[in-house]
């Protein structure tokens, strides 16, 4: 029976010629500073966002707490939405790795109210930790692949600043933003002390993300991987993978948001069930079974015996995820399988 697994973009396998980069990658010691392939996916990177330098970690929650634990001192705080993958999938790192204290706050939709996080932020008392991070998740798991708006992103970083603070930007799939929306990644990324993005959710490579921010910050950051023991030696060999991705899958995620809509489509009219939000705006298709009569684990159960893979969501959604390795059949076998266990 053929497998169509949409439980994640981070389960795709490395293409034949990303196996063939990575064989053939010139290596160094990434710790010593001279992996010039770690070398050159750094530049690459730095480039395309537009800042001055990037390092490479080895993922996405890495990412943001290297990010994080490089800003703040123990006893700070970090402010971010109530459903930030921060707070949510990152297993208490915050407080566990820097002794900082997160403070979620709503934000529907996965959109932050520039507000709400303007009378979140701490005035200066000796009674109050410091409002030292603000952090904003784009595009939004939770929210079903949610773009957060450009101007949006611009207020919530100016607020930062006004405060004091800085603002750090889990931009995990940033990538899926900018294929949805032609915004050029530096864009995306202006006016933010530091940014996490990942290579290895959209763009299919089988491990890595990359800090992005100053060259002085940087510097600092790679001292702070060391110490949560994310010092590589011959890293050449992950970072061709990286590169290969980015040039081969990026101009393809709009295929992804593609197939993404069509799955949609498929359970659209049917009682009971809404697709969140809808269309979705990237990847994500986030599906709310809270006015239907169908149990998520049981769908998901009768999925998996039709050979679709999903994942739960929450008490009452599921959710499936496009990606480099479903293709335009594989999707419409999802949809109809899909919408026969709902209907």
């Amino acid at each position: 029976m053929k497998i169509v697994d949409l439980r994640s973009d981070t389960i795709t396998r490395p293409t034949p010629g990303m196996r063939a980069a990575m064989a053939a990658a010139e290596v160094g010691d990434d710790v010593l500073g001279d992996d010039p392939t770690v070398q050159a996916l750094e530049a690459k990177v730095a480039a395309l966002f537009g800042v001055e330098a990037s390092l490479f970690v080895v993922s996405g929650t890495m990412g943001n707490q290297v990010s994080l634990h490089t800003h703040a001192c123990p006893g700070d705080e970090i402010i971010c939405d109530e459903d930030a993958h921060i707070d949510w999938y990152e297993v208490g790192a915050p407080a566990a790795l820097s002794g900082l204290q997160v403070r979620p706050i709503p934000a529907p939709d996965g959109i932050p109210d520039p507000d709400r996080i303007r009378a979140a932020i701490r005035p200066e008392n000796i009674h109050h930790p410091v409002t030292s991070i603000i952090a904003v998740e784009n595009t939004h798991n939770r929210a079903g692949g949610t773009v957060v708006p450009l101007p949006i992103m611009r207020a919530v970083a100016e607020i930062a600043h006004e405060h004091g603070a800085v603002c750090h930007l889990d931009g995990a799939r940033i990538w899926n933003a900018h294929a949805a929306t032609g915004i050029a990644l530096s864009e995306w990324v202006r006016g933010y002390d530091s940014v996490s993005v990942c290579l290895s959710k959209g763009l299919g490579a089988p491990v890595g993300s990359m800090i992005l921010g100053t060259r002085a910050f940087i510097t600092r950051a790679r001292r702070s991987r060391k110490r949560f023991g994310g010092g590589l030696r011959q890293a050449g060999i992950l970072a061709a993978a990286g590169i290969y991705a980015i040039d081969d899958q990026l101009p393809k995620l709009k295929d992804d948001h593609r197939r993404a809509r069509r799955l949609a489509e498929a359970v659209q009219g049917l009682p009971g069930i809404r697709v969140i939000p809808d269309p979705p705006p990237t990847n994500i298709v986030v599906i709310d079974l809270d006015g239907s009569r169908h149990n998520p684990e049981t769908v998901l159960k009768t999925l998996e015996s039709r050979g679709v893979r999903m994942l739960g969501f929450g008490a009452s959604r599921i959710r499936a995820v496009t990606h480099r390795d479903v293709d335009d059949e594989d999707i419409e076998i999802a949809a109809r399988v899909l919408r026969e266990t709902l209907s």
